[in-house]
């Protein structure tokens, strides 16, 4: 894989520690709580880590802008705040005015509740696809250009009509 990983509000790790598992290159972990930290540190610890990573307690916003001045590029960002949290649109907003904080053929992966609607796009950040398992959801946002207008006067053509299209 030889991934770049963000886990955001990591926890205690179990996602950045099975991204590791699965050949990704770096792994930075960001988790506010000092409690957790620590139980994320015996994590690692118990499963031999302690290359490719780098973990920061703070919050998720300020890390962004971290990341964001240190020019930080990530090719995969998991972002599963607790599910009361207000961070979500913060965070996915804050993305989106950032996007080549994902690679651009990165994906952004929000865990949320159910109940909790995410909108279809942030920016160029375009949802592709939704997993829903019992009340979990996973969404899988991609970078997409934003549609540009067309311009005044200018007639698009329809799918249709393009070279290579089925309709030939």
């Amino acid at each position: 894989m030889g991934a770049r990983f963000l886990d955001l509000c990591a926890g205690t790790g179990s996602v950045g520690i099975e991204a590791l598992s699965r050949g990704a290159r770096w792994v930075t972990f960001v988790e506010r709580s000092p409690a957790v930290i620590a139980v994320l540190w015996r994590n690692l610890t118990a499963c031999g880590i302690s290359d490719g990573i780098e973990i920061l307690q703070q919050d998720a916003v300020r890390a962004l802008r971290r990341f964001r001045e240190r020019g930080d590029v990530f090719d995969v960002i998991f972002f599963d705040p607790p599910y009361a949290s207000a961070l979500y649109d913060s965070v996915l907003e804050y993305i989106a005015r950032t996007p080549q904080m994902l690679a651009p053929d990165g994906m952004l992966i929000v865990m949320h509740h159910a109940k909790r609607a995410l909108e279809p796009r942030y920016g160029e950040l375009e949802r592709v696809r939704q997993v829903r398992q019992g009340e979990n959801v996973l969404s899988f946002y991609v970078r997409r250009p934003l549609p540009t207008p067309a311009r005044r006067g200018e007639v698009q053509e329809p799918a249709s009509a393009l070279v290579g299209s089925a309709a030939e």
